[in-house]
């Protein structure tokens, strides 16, 4: 691989979180426009962390594709490989969030402007330049962006980059759960990095248990399998075996908006820091990283929205050194 620039490149969606409110006095509900989208959101929440990041996607030429990125300007993200096009409107999701921070969407993207990135307009020399390459499974549900997801990954991987992978199953976004099962284990074998949630766990392998889970995902060639569990921590597996990390305690829950997105860049941070192939890393260095990731998430479930709740370094080892 030629000299990196990047230390992390995301792929995939930007769009709008339409988050509940509340309601006014007349007893219509409110909604907060944030910034979102999981490739995105782990992007800032790297950058923030001290990275070099930068985003490849597509968003509509409207106000809320100029909004986007500007957001990532803002946030140090380099945006040459996100284009807006005019042909099609930026993907909206509606987020309800209950009492207790859980989550609900509904997303205007029939089609949305990230579904129809061709590649062709993939920015190489930003994909070329890249140590990891990130991506979930919201590129795949619709064609070109599938294919498109498929060139990214074989290209960087080709290239040596280290290929991150987060399934982030959103049902309403799938025809059914078979084909996004069949779609989103397509990816798997290209991969090195892999997060997910409990609730994946058997939508992607087969098992409920995540032990079983995290082994599973190793068989097939994933060299380290994050599996977040909530307020609970997460449990991480790797060459040495598999390691139960706790969660932090929360103050207050804003809402759980990106909150495993922080996790995720709060351990690729980590890792692009150590310099080191995922085969290379023991247990307890793979301890330590979830640890650090578990307490970016525990600051941005305390805030609300996604990229905007995304926590800086500073704060990050403050909440660390409590815990000591």
């Amino acid at each position: 691989m030629s000299r990196a620039i990047y230390d992390v490149t995301v792929f995939g969606e930007i769009l709008i979180d339409f988050t509940s409110q509340g309601c006014n006095e007349d007893g219509q509900m409110l909604y907060a426009r944030n910034p979102g989208g999981a490739p995105a959101n782990v992007a800032v929440a790297a950058q923030k962390l001290g990275v070099h990041t930068a985003f490849i996607g597509k968003a509509g030429r409207d106000m809320h594709g100029e909004f986007l990125r500007s957001v990532l300007q803002k946030e140090h993200v380099d945006t040459s490989g996100l284009i807006l096009d005019e042909k099609y409107f930026t993907t909206l999701a509606f987020v309800e969030v209950n009492e207790t921070g859980e989550r609900t969407f509904a997303f205007a993207r029939k089609p949305g402007a990230d579904t129809k990135m061709q590649k062709e307009e993939v920015d190489v020399d930003v994909l070329d330049h890249t140590t990891i390459f990130h991506v979930g499974s919201l590129s795949l549900t619709d064609q070109p962006a599938r294919d498109t997801t498929f060139y990214a990954v074989k290209r960087a991987k080709s290239n040596g980059s280290i290929i991150s992978y987060d399934p982030n199953y959103r049902a309403s976004l799938w025809d059914d759960e078979e084909t996004a099962r069949f779609h989103m284990r397509s990816l798997v074998p290209y991969v090195d990095l892999m997060k997910i949630s409990d609730e994946e766990t058997e939508l992607l392998t087969g098992c409920k248990d995540v032990t079983e889970a995290a082994k599973a995902l190793y068989r097939q060639g994933v060299k380290i399998v994050a599996v977040t569990l909530g307020t609970k921590g997460a449990y991480i597996y790797g060459k040495e075996g598999g390691a139960m990390v706790p969660g932090f305690d929360i103050v207050r829950v804003g809402d759980t908006n990106g909150a495993g997105d922080s996790f995720w860049g709060g351990f690729l941070y980590k890792f692009s820091q150590s310099k080191k192939q995922p085969e290379e890393l023991t247990q307890k260095e793979l301890a330590e990283y979830v640890k650090f990731a578990n307490a970016v998430a525990s600051l941005c479930v305390e805030k609300k929205g996604a990229i905007p709740a995304m926590p800086d370094l500073s704060q990050v080892e403050e909440r660390l050194g409590k815990s000591i």
